[in-house]
Parts: structure tokens; C-alpha cells; sequence
């Protein structure tokens, strides 16, 4: 694989970035917006990534199509269907046959299995038209009540209508809180995230997720070509 040490070197960037992005993120939840320069951190990352998979592209080619004409263009194959997979699997001329184990490692991530990667693939897109992805912040309320050895929690979703009892503990439903009490402990927990606009994921997972599903397709590709 002649692009191994371009890939290694994305890979360890992108990882150190993503740690870095991680520990001054995590700082910024409570506010209101993501900093600018974070956005352009993961904006980084992304690029990094699809970097790899074109990367992969090319080198497959050029190892197992080495007899035909590489097309101006070439991309890692992403599509929604096999059929459409098949049909992009078409600029490599007898991958299928030739060389079945590569052609299965770019089947097997392909959206109609793991829709990771075509939400990868469309983050990468609004890259291209927009300056930065966009994130919204989110807020959820978790509560647990407590008494003696026993717990009840619940979160986003979850409502409570007139005569409910927590723990023998009546619930108020217009704070869905039980009525103030001295049996019961109540823990109220809000949790903050900032999610991707475009496909409503948290973001510093779906990058974490992001990370580790490129590289796994990197070793499985390496074993072949």
C-alpha cells in the first residue's frame, strides 16, 4: 500500500486534534455556541478522514485494477444501495472478481449496512458549501428519586399525569417533581451536548465513532492491497 504512511500520519493527526477538541469542548457545554476555532478543529478532522478514504481509493486502483485507465476522478465508493454500490464499484474494472476480499471490506461499510457512513459522507458535503458544520445545543433533565435502598429515574420523555407515586411520593404534574417531602431524596441532573445540525447526532461521539470506524477500514484494507 504506497499511501500507508500519508494515512498513518492523517490518522495520528486527527487523533490528536480530537483530544485536544475534547478537553476544551467539554469546557465549552455551557455556553451558548461552540467556539469558532473548535468548529474549525472538527471541520479538520473530517477533511483528514475523507482524506484517508480517498486515499484508499487510489491505492486499491492502482493495486487492483493496475491494468486499466484510472479515471480523472476517484473516490471512495459511498452509495445507499447495493445496486448503486455496484455501479460505482464499476471505475474499479474487475474488483469483484480479481480481488473479492477488497471489494467485500468496501461492501460491508457501505450506508445500506452502517449508516455511519453516510452521515460521515454528508458532513463532509456541507463542508464543502458551508464555512463550518453547524451544531445546536441541547439540554435534558434527568431526575432520581431516592429513598432508603431503592431508586427511580427517568429522563426526556418521560411524563407523569394526576395520582402518580414515586416511592409513596405524589408527583406534582406541573413540575413532575414529587411534591416537596421529607421521605424522599430527588436529584435533578441536566445534561448538556451539542449535536450536528444536519443529522441531529452528538457530536464528539459521532467524531470518536467517526475515528475509530476509518481506521478499522484502513486495517482491513491493508491486509489485501
Amino acid at each position: 500500500m504506497k499511501r500507508a504512511a500519508s494515512i498513518e500520519a492523517l490518522l495520528e493527526k486527527s487523533n490528536v486534534t480530537f483530544a485536544e477538541l475534547k478537553r476544551a469542548y467539554e469546557a465549552s457545554l455551557h455556553e451558548k455556541n461552540v467556539r469558532g476555532d473548535l468548529k474549525v478543529d472538527i471541520k479538520n478532522i473530517f477533511e483528514n478522514l475523507r482524506s484517508c478514504l480517498d486515499y484508499l481509493a487510489h491505492d486499491i486502483f492502482e493495486t487492483c485494477c493496475a491494468s486499466s485507465v484510472k479515471p480523472d476522478r476517484l473516490y471512495f465508493p459511498i452509495r445507499p444501495t447495493m445496486t448503486e454500490f455496484n455501479q460505482a464499484v464499476s471505475h474499479y474494472p474487475g474488483l469483484q472478481t480479481t480481488n473479492k476480499s477488497v471489494y467485500d471490506v468496501l461492501e460491508a461499510v457501505q450506508p445500506y449496512h452502517d449508516p455511519w457512513l453516510d452521515h460521515f459522507n454528508k458532513l463532509n458535503n456541507e463542508n464543502k458549501h458551508q464555512d463550518l458544520v453547524e451544531q445546536t445545543r441541547t439540554e435534558s433533565r434527568h431526575v432520581t428519586v431516592s429513598s432508603g435502598g431503592g431508586s427511580v429515574s427517568w429522563g426526556p420523555g418521560v411524563t407523569f399525569g394526576g395520582g402518580v407515586r414515586i416511592n409513596g411520593v405524589p408527583i406534582d404534574p406541573r413540575t413532575q417533581l414529587p411534591v416537596p417531602n421529607n421521605q424522599v431524596r430527588t436529584e435533578i441532573v441536566v445534561w448538556v451536548d451539542f449535536l450536528f445540525k444536519e443529522n441531529g447526532l452528538s457530536v464528539l461521539p459521532f467524531i470518536e465513532q467517526s475515528l475509530k470506524k476509518i481506521e478499522q477500514i484502513f486495517r482491513d484494507l491493508q491486509k489485501h492491497i
